[in-house]
């Protein structure tokens, strides 16, 4: 079946467009130009984002935000007329923070308040909080070293920092996640009481940087925070000065019954092959004290402007153009897998994946999952998206909404925005739309406009 699978997706290329050639070039430079001006004078993904995020606000799943992001999402897409906008039904987790954290440290006679966030997932302390001792780590394995003996009955401070010498932030986010995902389980193995981690962000600020943990099947469930930068600073300095400093932290979250919500699909009918499918998306969900501008507001106002200015430009796709606004990413990816799902029980072919969420800020590329054929085919687009910035087009990440087409053959494109100021925001409460750029905005919906033009009229051989 496998096998067939691959058959089927490599003859795709032959049914969705012709040959790039050398004489094709001006043709398609002059009208990606049409795209780019399109984008920068009449775009209108900037006032959907204001919206989203300032009349919205935040959107995890399960809450009254997303269902009015899914509500206000669909209204734009059938206000601009897509040739059809349906809901997709997906149940998702119902996570709840509660009331205000609350956190301080506690230095004999001194007390000082400090900054945390729940994570994503993690259960509340028991009431009126914990306060116990601290020990501070960097890593999983001096965690072990330490031993039950040194960790039981105390607070792990997970204080390793993203490698700011990383020149690729996503690389130094990859170095020091884990701590935030699987921190709690591994210091409730050992016997500790609680977990703190340092905020994933290269930022010194204020900011708690939230986002989901993972209880390993059969380790102790403990509560678990993320602490600001600044606040992880206060705290180590403390602790090297008083090794007997202890916190207080007080959280009042929950995990409540999986709830029913939508992804949002808009689409172009594709003229030529209307039962082939290129899909572009992001995230609709967002953390619960975030607007969620960068992460990921904009990328769902980008693919929905990406289908607008095709047909503004009265371009007539081949094949079948989808925008898809995915629920639950930060805390599941229950609409990713519900749409895979969904597109491989009606045997839908999908040539391509475009995923935006890597925040809007200046594009600078897409990184490619494919065959070295696909990548190849598309890389050779190389000069002509150069002419408008977009000088990196090679092997990476599409995105975790897009992940599960990968084994039906489906190419994933992850736009690569510059990425040096996204870990400033990333899942906290400064992720404003005041964070984003209009014009990297529409630049980056353009690019996602080109990419998609491309592929439709060349396919991704």
């Amino acid at each position: 079946m496998k096998k067939l699978l691959t058959l089927l997706f490599l003859s795709v290329p032959a049914l969705t467009g012709t040959a790039f050639a050398q004489s094709d070039y001006q043709a398609d430079s002059v009208f990606i130009r049409k795209i780019f001006s399109n984008a920068l004078s009449e775009g209108k993904s900037y006032e959907w984002l204001r919206y989203l995020t300032q009349q919205i606000g935040g959107r995890l799943s399960g809450s009254e935000g997303a269902a009015k992001a899914v509500t206000y999402t669909k209204s734009v897409m059938e206000a601009e007329h897509f040739d059809q906008v349906t809901l997709q039904n997906v149940m998702v987790p119902h996570w709840v923070r509660g009331a205000k954290e609350k956190a301080r440290i506690v230095n004999g006679k001194q007390k000082i308040e400090v900054p945390i966030a729940a994570l994503g997932g993690s259960i509340a302390t028991p009431k009126g909080g914990i306060t116990a001792n601290v020990i501070e780590v960097k890593s999983f394995q001096q965690l072990r070293e330490l031993g039950a003996d040194k960790v039981k009955g105390k607070i792990v401070f997970f204080n390793r920092p993203m490698d700011a010498t990383k020149i690729n932030t996503f690389e130094a986010y990859a170095g020091a996640v884990e701590q935030r995902g699987s921190g709690a389980s591994e210091a409730g193995k050992l016997g500790a009481v609680g977990a703190i981690v340092r905020s994933m962000t290269t930022r010194l600020d204020d900011f708690p940087h939230t986002g989901s943990l993972r209880y390993a099947s059969g380790a102790p469930i403990i509560p678990a925070a993320a602490i600001s930068t600044n606040a992880a600073e206060l705290l180590s300095k403390t602790l090297k000065a008083n090794p007997e400093t202890q916190l207080y932290f007080e959280q009042n979250c929950e995990t409540l019954p999986d709830v029913p919500s939508h992804n949002v699909i808009g689409e172009l009918k594709g003229q030529r092959n209307p039962a082939l499918y290129i899909v572009v998306g992001g995230h609709l969900d967002s953390w619960d004290f975030a607007q969620g501008a960068h992460d990921d507001g904009s990328g769902c106002v980008q693919s929905i402007e990406a289908l607008r200015i095709l047909k503004a430009l009265n371009y007539t796709p081949n094949n079948t153009i989808r925008a898809v606004m995915f629920m639950n990413e930060e805390n599941g990816v229950k609409g990713g897998i519900a749409y895979a799902d969904s597109a491989k029980a009606k045997k839908e072919t999908h040539i391509a994946a475009i995923e935006s969420d890597r925040g809007g800020f200046t594009p600078l590329g897409f990184g490619i999952v494919g065959t070295s054929a696909q990548k190849a085919g598309i890389m050779r687009w190389r000069k002509l998206f150069s002419a408008f910035g977009i000088h990196e087009l090679g092997p990476g990440g599409g995105g975790v909404d897009i992940g599960p087409l990968a084994p039906q053959g489906t190419v994933l494109l992850g736009l690569v925005p510059d990425s040096q100021r996204y870990f400033d925001y990333h899942h906290a409460a400064n992720d404003k739309f005041e964070a984003v750029s209009k014009r990297e905005l529409d630049l980056g919906a353009a690019a996602m406009a080109a990419m998609i033009y491309m592929i439709d009229k060349y396919g991704v051989e």
